[in-house]
Parts: structure tokens; sequence; C-alpha cells
């Protein structure tokens, strides 16, 4: 099949970002390395480099056990790496004083407060720990999520103790919030709840950065500026969400015009009964250059099955 000349893909503006003071490095994870200067992620895999600038959502998205929580917990220290280093504020980790841990807010799927404790203890607790704690503010948004004050936390819902772990991270104004998949098995009413909670906190601050992984594409579809496809420890693709949702196609093609397709814009296939599913990064491309050839937008769930199940360009 011949075709016309390409269509470039649009340039994107470069965005300036600040150099950060704040460094986390981990080497020896597997194949990847993992850096973290304060509101800058890297992953390296390979020669390839990738960065997410401060004041953005970015997510961390790949099915259960593609190592999205270890690279959270190697972030954090909670794990150790095999071999390499980690720096928070320029110094080892083992170094951080309080006043760093300050400008971090951490929820993590398994932790939690005593379940003997009410709000009330709770919220003595941060205020002891978090200089910066804003006990108007909490105590307000508990509220207005119901979260019951009088009850022990043992017998809050799933849904409450999500929430309460998510308003702990907010609760003292954290530049850098790190969140592991703070609406994992959650109903969708409990989960906007948290989203919008997210959405409200970022956009108070636009200084403020939000480091979140999931497992549930449609949560970080409408939520993050970019997003890490992770798999088996290692990144496979990196992308503006708004380019993903605007030139990402999912392409069904029949066995001859697979073969006869133009396959430079194609990022992975997979075999269909019908001939081939494809996933391409410019949809419009082939819209427009290849008569009766279907071509469907591709949402970050067709992503993740294409470029996980499939086989890669």
């Amino acid at each position: 099949m011949s075709l016309p000349a390409k269509r470039g893909r649009p340039i994107l503006p470069k965005v300036r970002t600040k150099t950060a003071s704040v460094m986390m490095v981990v080497d020896g994870c597997g194949n990847s390395l993992v850096k973290i200067e304060l509101f800058h992620l890297f992953f390296f895999t390979g020669l390839k480099t990738d960065e997410v600038p401060e004041g953005r959502i970015t997510g961390l998205i790949g099915k259960n056990g593609a190592g999205k929580s270890t690279a959270i917990r190697l972030m954090l220290g909670l794990v150790k790496a095999e071999s390499g280093t980690i720096e928070l504020f320029g110094k080892p980790i083992t170094e951080i004083t309080m006043q760093d841990r300050q400008k971090i807010g951490v929820s993590l799927a398994e932790s939690g407060f005593n379940g003997q404790f009410t709000i009330a203890e709770v919220k003595k607790i941060l205020a002891k720990m978090y200089p910066e704690f804003d006990e108007t503010w909490f105590m307000r948004e508990c509220r207005e999520l119901r979260l019951p004050e009088g009850k022990q936390l043992k017998e809050f819902s799933n849904g409450m103790k999500a929430k309460l772990r998510v308003l702990t991270a907010l609760s003292h104004k954290a530049q850098l919030l790190i969140l592991d998949e703070p609406t994992a098995g959650l109903d969708v009413e409990a989960r906007n709840e948290i989203l919008d909670l997210l959405r409200d906190y970022a956009a108070e601050d636009e200084n403020r950065t939000i480091l979140i992984t999931s497992h549930i594409a449609s949560d970080l579809e409408h939520l993050c500026d970019d997003i890490y496809l992770i798999h088996g420890g290692k990144q496979l693709l990196h992308e503006e969400t708004d380019v993903i949702l605007e030139q990402y196609g999912l392409i069904k093609a029949d066995e001859a015009q697979y073969a006869a397709l133009d396959k430079e814009y194609l990022l992975g296939s997979r075999k269909e009964p019908y001939g081939y599913a494809c996933l391409t990064n410019d949809r419009k491309y082939y819209e427009e250059n290849v008569p009766g050839l279907v071509v469907e937008r591709a949402g970050i769930d067709e992503v993740i099955l294409m470029m996980t199940g499939g086989k890669r360009k």
C-alpha cells in the first residue's frame, strides 16, 4: 500500500523546571533505577531518562505485581535496595531530619493508626508529629467526608480508612505527596471523593506535587498530568495523559491490512481472531491515510493491555 508522506508528530513545548534540593536515588533495583529530586521523579531503563517537574500530578500505573509499590517503598526507605544509594535532600536517607520529613506526605495501603483510636486521638498525634498540622482543615474535611468522630477506627469501613489515610497525608500541607493505591478496593463514590480531595489539594498551591500509584486506569486518566507505565519492575512508557487520550489509538486490522500497514507509528500489536489489534501513538495518521481501516481511540486501559500483553515494537 502506497501512502502519502508522513505527518510528523507535533513537537510539544518543553517545560522549564527548577533545580531541586531533595534527591532520592535507588540503584540496583532489577534493571531499573529510580531517582527522586524534590518535585522530580526519574526512571532510568537502559539509557532512557524521564522527568516529572514540580507542580504536577504524576501516576505510576501497571498491573498488580508490576513493581509500583516496590518503587514507592524504595523511595521511602521501607525496603532496602540490593545495591546503590538512596538520598533525600542531598544526603543519605539515614541522615534526613524531621524538618526534611515535614515536606513529604505519605499514604500506604497497609498503614494506619491503632484500631482503638478515635479521630480525636489521631488529631492529637498529628499535632505532635507535624508543626504545620492544620487542625481546622483536618476536622472540617473529616466531617465533609462523613468520618464518624466518636467511633474507633476498627469500626471504620475500608472506604473510611482510606479517606483518613489520605487526609493524614494532606493534613500538614506537604509539598510532595506519595500515595500508594489510595483508591484500591473502594466503591466508585469513595474513589471519587478521594480523587476530588487530591484535585482540590493540588489546586490550592501550584508547587505541590503528587505521585500516585494505581492499577485503576480510570482514576489516573482523570487525575494525572502524566503517566508512567510500569511492568516487571521496568518503565515501558512515559507520556502526557492528554497525549494518550488525544493521539493514541487502537487499530483493528485483518491479515491483509496488517501485512500492508506502515508500522512506524505502532507501539505494539496482538494477534486476534479477526487479524491484529495494534496500538499507535498517532491515531490521526492512520485515520487520514488508510481508508477502510478501523481506528478507535485508546484509553489507558488499552495502552496497558497492549504494552504488557501484546508484542511490543
